[in-house]
């Protein structure tokens, strides 16, 4: 009896290690390639590494967390291919939407951007991978909200939306990108307070989120050469 209690509480404190973990996983706190250590895990949960390694593996089977030889248990990496397939789809469509809203944005738009990318920078010193993806998605819906074709604007939401169900962001594993991407904010936002020309603003923001792909590509090689 004794023992089945045991197995049972030991299966509960797994399970509460899974759903903790998961959920940290689902919303970015733990960032893909973010390596998840046993001790650490289980002193944060209270309990001992057994139910830790146990959700773990659970985890693993789900395709949520990988296991490498001399690494260890780390989130898993996104895919590759429809990462770079997505990102290339959104530069083309987020830039063409940031070029028709342009002349329509609302008074107090540019000031509410540059707002959004003061806390970006903010960001910067003790920085948090999912907060500043938070503040990246709402910065650049700032830009593109005004767009006057829904089907451009259904096209950019898919996208962003997609990104998130692949669970990543840049930021999270080259942080050097985020310093660039602020410093590519205040380009695009220097270009709209001066009227430049659409085809201006829809270049600046395509090469921006090109970008972003460009250094995961980078990132990727070098991990994997």
């Amino acid at each position: 009896m004794a023992r089945a209690t045991v197995t049972g509480a030991a299966l509960s404190k797994s399970r509460i290690a899974y759903e903790w973990i998961k959920a940290r996983i689902g919303d970015g706190t733990f960032s893909p390639g973010y390596r998840l250590v046993l001790g650490q895990l289980a002193q944060e949960l209270g309990v001992s590494v057994v139910p830790v390694r146990e959700a773990i593996r659970l985890l693993e089977a789900e395709g949520l967390v990988t296991f490498e030889r001399n690494v260890g248990a780390q989130v898993a990496m996104v895919d590759e291919r429809e990462y770079q397939h997505t990102m290339q789809t959104l530069a083309l469509v987020e830039g063409y939407a940031a070029a028709l809203a342009a002349p329509l944005l609302p008074a107090g738009a540019l000031d509410e951007a540059r707002e959004l990318n003061a806390q970006l920078a903010d960001c910067l010193g003790h920085f948090e991978p999912a907060r500043f993806t938070a503040l990246n998605r709402d910065f650049h819906a700032v830009l593109f909200g005004a767009c006057p074709n829904p089907q451009v604007l259904d096209l950019v939401e898919r996208g962003w939306n997609r990104l998130s169900g692949l669970r990543t962001s840049t930021f999270s594993f080259v942080p050097g990108r985020a310093h660039e991407s602020v410093a590519e904010h205040e380009a695009i936002l220097g270009l709209l307070d001066a009227g430049a020309p659409a085809a201006d603003v829809e270049r600046a923001a395509r090469d921006h989120r090109l970008a972003t792909l460009n250094t995961f590509l980078a990132f990727q090689a070098h991990r994997h050469p």
